[in-house]
């Protein structure tokens, strides 16, 4: 099913056209192997495995016969709205954020993000000059980015302005220029800690300057930090202090931080998190107050009895590591083995995170997702990593290896290989024919 490279192998733009015809011929004789072999693979969320969610089986019979906390409050019962201290001090360490300005909510820290907006819209936020909504509202997207992010802005009208993301984070000049030219923007999308998908890390540096730059004072940072502890090497960044560098800069209010368990223990049955200033914290507590009258206190109870401390987060996190750093050193490889000899792509290798961002040859991702699909292969849809799906260049896929078993994974990421070399030659052929015409 793998196609050879040529001999010596040469990128497929840099061969002449009949060269390029014969490789094509290849890759179309492998790719007709492929569809023959009737896959069923799926490599399109970054989802925990089922060895990953093993790790944390524990929680099934926990609480171990407890049903308070540390004060001796009854967690049963109602009440404790910003959710159990020794859950907020262990994550509070992690994220680095006071445990007094850290809620523990529910399972997913998607819905806190979105009901976060919602109350924006509806009410507006600390310092600002009343609702959101009425007016236009626009949000910076570092690109490429997650998909759900946009999808957010998407459902309630807001304007998404892409912005490059580089290695050490967004383009900051970038971001400078367009919130003093367009007072609309309210908000900017963040995952400072291996980004979905490209897996970067923000610098000090750009964090200081995303919390210092002339904006609005209703203007927020959306600080994603679903990545925190997902390390992949001993290479570990060190935690940023986004909301003392905010405070620092004269502008408390500017970070809301989010992160949650979905991909520490059980995506389905975890914990949420959100912080800020506290004018921040009162803000989402007085809206929050309508809605529930506190979390699931007793899974929040688990969640502290299986982890117990900063120290066994850690230890949890690295049972993590040892089963996910193979599927992304199989990635690494199969790229290398496979696309590399022919000029096949660009692509990420994260210390940490769940995806790698792989560019294609311009106009060709969307071919190359649509073979490997015909072909039983599911991968994200090409543009997903841009607002509204639009990739101007057509070249971005993301990569979720989490999910599949190590074998499976493996042959998924060839079949994709084939379908990527195929799709190129034949946008190559395809430019060169018009040319020719």
């Amino acid at each position: 099913m793998t196609t050879a490279p040529a001999t010596p192998a040469v990128p497929l733009a840099d061969l002449d056209t009949d060269a390029l015809r014969a490789a094509h011929a290849r890759f179309s004789a492998s790719y007709d192997e492929l569809k023959a072999a009737g896959l069923r693979l799926d490599l399109t969320r970054g989802k925990p495995s089922a060895d990953q969610l093993d790790l944390s089986n524990d929680l099934l019979h926990l609480p171990d016969g407890e049903y308070r906390d540390a004060a001796g409050t009854d967690l049963r019962n109602y009440g404790g709205a910003v959710g159990l201290p020794e859950l907020r001090a262990i994550f509070a360490e992690a994220l680095v954020v006071p445990p007094a300005q850290l809620l523990a909510l529910g399972n997913a820290s998607l819905t806190v993000m979105h009901d976060t907006i919602v109350q924006a819209l509806l009410h507006g936020v600390p310092g600002g000059e009343g609702p959101w909504a009425g007016r236009p509202i626009s949000f910076l997207a570092p690109v490429p980015g997650y998909d759900r992010h946009f999808s957010i802005c998407e459902r309630y009208g807001i304007r998404l302005i892409p912005v490059p993301l580089n290695d050490d984070g967004p383009d900051v000049e970038a971001v400078a220029a367009l919130l003093a030219a367009d007072d609309s923007i309210k908000g900017m999308w963040c995952v400072p800690v291996y980004s979905n998908p490209s897996g970067a890390v923000y610098s000090e540096e750009v964090v200081r300057a995303l919390v210092s730059l002339p904006a609005a004072d209703d203007f927020r940072l959306f600080w994603d930090n679903a990545y925190a502890v997902h390390h992949l090497t001993d290479e570990r960044p060190q935690p940023i202090d986004v909301l003392g560098l905010a405070a620092e800069a004269g502008n408390p209010d500017r970070p809301l931080v989010f992160a949650s368990t979905s991909k520490v223990t059980f995506p389905g049955a975890g914990v949420a998190f959100v912080g800020g200033s506290q004018a921040n914290v009162d803000w989402l507590v007085r809206n929050m107050s309508v809605q529930s009258i506190g979390p699931d206190k007793l899974n929040q109870l688990r969640h502290v009895q299986l982890l117990r401390d900063g120290q066994g987060l850690a230890a949890h996190m690295e049972k993590h590591r040892a089963i996910l750093a193979p599927k992304f050193v199989a990635v690494s490889e199969a790229f290398e083995t496979r696309l590399a000899p022919h000029g096949g792509g660009h692509w990420t290798a994260p210390k940490g995170g769940y995806f790698v961002s792989l560019d294609v040859l311009d106009g060709c991702a969307r071919r190359a997702v649509q073979l490997a699909a015909e072909a039983g292969i599911a991968v994200t849809p090409a543009g997903a990593t841009f607002p509204h799906g639009d990739d101007p260049r057509d070249a971005n896929i993301r990569i979720a290896p989490t999910f599949p078993p190590l074998d499976e994974l493996r042959t998924a990421l060839d079949g994709l290989c084939t379908a990527i070399l195929l799709a190129e030659a034949e946008t190559l052929l395809a430019g060169r024919d018009h040319s020719e015409g």
